[in-house]
Formats: structure tokens, sequence, C-alpha cells
């Protein structure tokens, strides 16, 4: 009562982020309903339907960090004097962000059972249409355990992770937390430098180790379909070892990130920068384990999206078939959403901590367009090394399928 109560007052901004994340929320439900309803309606295929589900899990942790991204930026996990006056310490104000969080994707996840059941026909009596029928197991009943179950799947671990991002850490002895701060974010600053350093080489060599993967089990994959994890909608087929690849280079894509944004940021201070470029470079090294991080899942996904696109692409112009699948496209939409949302939700978080720097170069003369010219350039220079960087990365990883 009291998280619904808080958001009635909120900013605008702050209710349109909830709103993002119900939607995602929505979207990886419908996911999960659409899986269900395949294997209702195709019990023989229950291969098929396993993999549509495991699938599912790309979609729900992209959903589940924007929710956690959104939760640290929420200003009811803020200390604030008047929720501690009434025992809303730091603990109490974690669980009401994630209590927030849980709402959020709750209201979602009733969307999208409404629209699945719309589309089955289950509450107008007549499906969309008979592809969208033999899809979503139209006529066949529905097991309301395992609905509910699969509706709770992302309030339960979006809220979840949004308490333990949230939740207060120890400090060190001397060093205090920012004021009017986040408590997930008072103890990034002392290991920022320890992560950037030991990412960057550790993201190197999973990307590479990916990429060797990808490449040896893409040679050595079997004609038939036989051992092969097929991708939902249209089911094309892909090897197991590529798929292994593709997570690690993934992984080794967000590692690295946060080394490659403090690199960036160290080029931009190197030699003898004038204004701009020193308030850019000292920002983005500051920042780079805080925005690198999101920068990296979103560099993951693009280079999927390319990849796919390459591979997919070949098939189109050679069959004319369409290789994806309407639920791949809703897939793959949500979660370059996600990712998005994610990164700009991050860089307001990031804004916002920088609040009391901001306001003290402004006082002592520095310019608001200064700022503004500051801030493109971050940006500037982190698309101009990243975008390459994915791109080759795609082309690596498509490579061995390609040909």
């Amino acid at each position: 009562m009291l998280a619904l109560r808080l958001a009635r007052g909120t900013h605008p901004l702050v209710l349109l982020r909830r709103f993002m994340v119900a939607m995602a929320s929505a979207g990886v439900g419908f996911l999960l309903l659409c899986t269900l309803g395949h294997a209702l309606g195709h019990p023989e295929q229950a291969s098929g339907s396993a993999a549509r589900l495991l699938w599912c899990v790309v979609p729900l942790t992209a959903a589940v960090q924007l929710a956690v991204a959104v939760a640290r930026t929420d200003p009811a996990a803020r200390p604030q004097a008047g929720l501690s006056s009434v025992g809303l310490g730091p603990v109490g104000l974690a669980l009401l962000a994630a209590v927030s969080t849980a709402v959020s994707c709750t209201l979602g996840s009733v969307f999208a059972l409404f629209a699945f059941l719309c589309l089955r026909g289950d509450l107008v009596g007549v499906p969309y249409s008979a592809g969208v029928a033999d899809t979503l197991g139209a006529g066949q009943p529905l097991p309301y355990a395992g609905v509910l179950t699969l509706l709770f799947v992302v309030p339960v671990l979006a809220g979840a992770a949004s308490a333990i991002a949230l939740r207060p850490r120890k400090q060190r002895p001397g060093a205090a937390p920012e004021p009017q701060q986040p408590a997930a974010a008072a103890g990034e600053p002392d290991s920022a430098r320890t992560t950037v350093s030991t990412g960057l080489p550790w993201g190197v060599a999973l990307t590479a180790a990916g990429i060797a993967l990808g490449s040896y089990a893409g040679r050595a994959a079997p004609s038939s379909a036989d051992g092969l994890l097929p991708l939902p909608g249209r089911l094309d087929t892909i090897p197991p070892g590529v798929v292994g690849g593709w997570m690690l280079i993934g992984i080794g894509l967000v590692l690295a990130s946060p080394g490659l944004t403090h690199l960036c940021g160290r080029l931009l201070a190197s030699g003898r920068p004038g204004a701009l470029r020193l308030l850019s470079g000292r920002v983005l090294q500051e920042e780079a384990t805080r925005l690198g991080r999101p920068l990296g899942v979103l560099c993951a996904v693009a280079s999927g999206a390319l990849a796919a696109t390459q591979l997919y692409g070949t098939a189109l112009d050679s069959t004319g078939d369409r290789p994806f699948g309407p639920l791949t496209g809703v897939g793959a939409a949500l979660v370059m959403a996600c990712a998005t949302a994610t990164v700009l939700t991050v860089a307001l978080e990031t804004k916002g901590a920088r609040s009391d720097t901001t306001a003290a170069l402004l006082r002592i003369g520095a310019s608001p367009a200064l700022l503004r010219r500051a801030a493109a350039l971050r940006g500037a220079v982190i698309v101009a090394v990243l975008a390459p960087i994915s791109w080759a990365v795609a082309e690596l990883a498509a490579l061995p399928l390609s040909h």
C-alpha cells in the first residue's frame, strides 16, 4: 500500500520508467504463455516447446536487468528523513523499491494474460487467425497452476534482483557514501579500478574463446537437424556449440566493456586536453564500471542481431521464405528495447549522481553549453569505439555458419 501511495506522487519520468518495466514484463509473460500454448497444442513436439522455453531466458534476463536499473533510480530507494522516522531505513527502502518493481511487473503480467486470452479466442470467442490459433493452442484447456507460475516468474525474479542490488553494503573504514544516493551505489567507486583492470583481459579472453568455440562447432556440425538447438518461430537450427560460443562472446563483451569505456576516457584525457576533452574523459573514467556493463549487454545484443541478420538474410534471399517467425521478432525486439532502455536509465542515474559536481562546475563559471558538448563527445566516442567492435564480433561469430 505504501508503494502505491508513493507512486501517486512521483515524477512523470519515474512513472514512464515503471511503465517500461511493466511493458517488458508483459512481453516476457506473453512469450512464456505462447510457449505454454505451443506445448498444449503440439504435445508431440515436446523438444520444440522446451527449446522455445529455453530461448525465453534471453528476454527474461533483459527484462530483469531493466527492472533492476529502474529500481536503482527510483526516488523511493533514496534515504529520506520522513521515511526514516517511521522505521524505513536502508533495508526497508530496498524492500520498498523491490515491492514497487514487483507491482509494476505484475501489472505487465496481467496485461500479457489479457492479450494472450484475446488472441486465443477465450475472451472474444474466435481466435485472431488460424496461424495464431495453432501457435497458441486455441481450444486446449489452460492449466491454471502453470499459467500463474509463468506469469509470476518475472515479478518474483525482478523483485528479488532489485532487493539484492539495493541491499545496504558495509562501508570500508574511512569511506563514506555519497549523500542522497541509493545504497547500492555507495561502494562502487572503491572497487571501480579493480573491476576495470581485471575485467578487460578476462573479457577479451572469453570473447576470443567464444569465437574459437563457435568456429569449431560450426565446422563440425552434423548435416541433419539431430542434436541441434532450434530457434523459435520458423524453426531453423544452430549447433549447440555455436550457441555456447555466442554465450561466451556475450559474457566477454559485458566484462570487457567497463575497461573499454575507461580506456575511452583515458584517451580523451591524454596529452594536453582542453576543458572539453578533460571533462569528458574524467567522467568516462569515473563512470566506467556503472555505465560499462549495460553498454556491454547492448553490444552483445547488437552483435547477436547483426549475426542473425547476416545468417538468415542469406536464407531469405535464396528461398524467399521468412526465416524468422512472429514470436522470434517479438523476442528480438523486446531484448533490444530492454537493453537500450537500460543504458538510457543508467545514463540518467549517473547524471543524477554527478549533480553536486555539475552544480560546482556551474558555480565556478562552466557554461551549460560546455556540459552539453562534453556529454555529446562522450556519447560519440563510445559509439565510435563500441560500434566497430560489435560489428567485428558479429562478423566473426556468424562466419562459421555462413560458409
